[in-house]
């Protein structure tokens, strides 16, 4: 009988957010008359752009005639995007990356979940904690993350994040291969200053290790000491892959794109005493599996770069931050410590004391039809908190912050 890989059965049954949505159902089942309102899962409610509407529906013209008809496109992406992505997203911080060192995609979830399949079975993974649980579950199906326990898995490296440490992770005892940093991060929305930024890219180059570096959220950077890209630090290209999407930056949330940056010094062990690129393998990776990002959707992520998408894109993004700082406000008023919500969309929130985030999350719903993801979801540190998401609009947000403050 064909047998499943016995990774997945290590699995937890359920994806966190999956809980959620189960719990959050079933209050609305038995509260027909509430609306409940999430503050929870980080999906954007603003409609797509004027540039990027206008821009899809010329390209779907395109696709309707014969002498502008595209089928399959290059696995790597149409030079279009990939030229306006170093004009705009790089040059400007003074950054060289060249066009064939980008590869488009449908999504950044996609990318940190696929890109592991390039290092070797018994390669180390150290992971921020808390932390995105794609990183963490992408590797356990691999076999990478050992036997799951009440401290976690068994052959993870943890690095904490935590108030103590200014959510700045130490560097690990053990020495990992793959280390996956999250700035701005995903869920605790704080960041690393520059100099903490070029600290784990000379512990990477010191120790060979790679860095696989999630900046989904870089539009969000308000603070002049972030660093908008891994690679304006001195060394980075030797060491690092760097992931961006579209997704909260133009709210492609439904229309899916993102990238991939792989510098050509990047080398690991071949394990025979030879080293190898991984740009190489990845372009071998896509080309197998993956046959690129619709053209239409290419046109659409190209748009945000033009001068009115730019102007449009950024009038969303400010908007989201005025609801995480008037998010933050409230929250401080009730008492509670607050963290992130300054170059991110995402507010970090201590719970009460005596409670936990799975019992704070049960008292926002029952009380206030407010949803909260649970701090517990993403990892051992992240007991003791609640995410809070700016993705609303203006008025839920003012409804949700009038609700907030009724909870006692």
């Amino acid at each position: 009988m064909t047998t499943i890989n016995p990774n997945l059965l290590k699995l937890q049954s359920n994806y966190l957010f999956a809980d959620i949505a189960r719990k959050v159902a079933a209050y609305k089942e038995s509260h027909k008359d509430k609306r409940v309102i999430s503050l929870g899962i980080g999906d954007v409610t603003r409609p797509l752009v004027p540039a990027v509407i206008n821009a899809l529906h010329d390209a779907v013209d395109e696709m309707g005639r014969a002498e502008t008809f595209h089928g399959y496109g290059p696995e790597q992406g149409y030079a279009f995007l990939r030229d306006a992505i170093v004009a705009n997203d790089y040059a400007p911080y003074g950054v060289r990356i060249d066009a064939d060192e980008i590869f488009i995609s449908d999504g950044a979830k996609c990318d940190v979940g696929n890109f592991q399949e390039l290092f070797s079975a018994d390669s180390i993974v150290a992971v921020t904690d808390p932390v995105y649980p794609v990183y963490v579950d992408s590797n356990a199906m691999a076999g990478r993350a050992g036997e799951p326990g009440p401290d976690g898995w068994s052959r993870l490296v943890y690095l904490p994040c935590t108030r103590e440490n200014d959510f700045v992770p130490d560097f690990p005892k053990t020495r990992p291969d793959m280390i996956y940093l999250c700035y701005p991060n995903n869920p605790t929305g704080t960041v690393l200053s520059r100099a903490a930024l070029q600290g784990w890219v000379d512990y990477a180059r010191r120790e060979g290790c790679v860095i696989l570096y999630d900046s989904a959220y870089e539009a969000f950077i308000t603070e002049p000491d972030v660093p908008h890209s891994i690679y304006e630090i001195d060394g980075a290209r030797e060491v690092a892959v760097e992931f961006r999407s579209y997704s909260k930056t133009a709210g492609f949330t439904g229309l899916r794109c993102a990238y991939v940056v792989v510098p050509r010094e990047l080398r690991v062990s071949d394990g025979k005493g030879g080293k190898v690129d991984l740009h190489h393998f990845w372009n071998r990776r896509q080309c197998t599996k993956y046959n690129g990002c619709p053209y239409i959707v290419q046109r659409a992520a190209a748009a945000i770069y033009s001068d009115e998408g730019k102007k449009q894109v950024r009038a969303v993004i400010e908007a989201y931050l005025d609801n995480a700082r008037l998010i933050s406000d409230a929250v401080r008023g009730m008492g509670l410590d607050v963290f992130g919500g300054i170059n991110a969309p995402y507010i970090w929130v201590s719970v009460p004391d005596g409670m936990t985030s799975w019992g704070f999350f049960d008292r926002l719903l029952n009380d206030a039809a407010l949803v909260c993801t649970p701090g517990a979801g993403f990892g051992r540190s992240g007991e003791g908190y609640v995410r809070l998401t700016a993705f609303g609009s203006p008025e839920d947000t003012l409804e949700a912050i009038e609700r907030l403050r009724s909870v006692r």
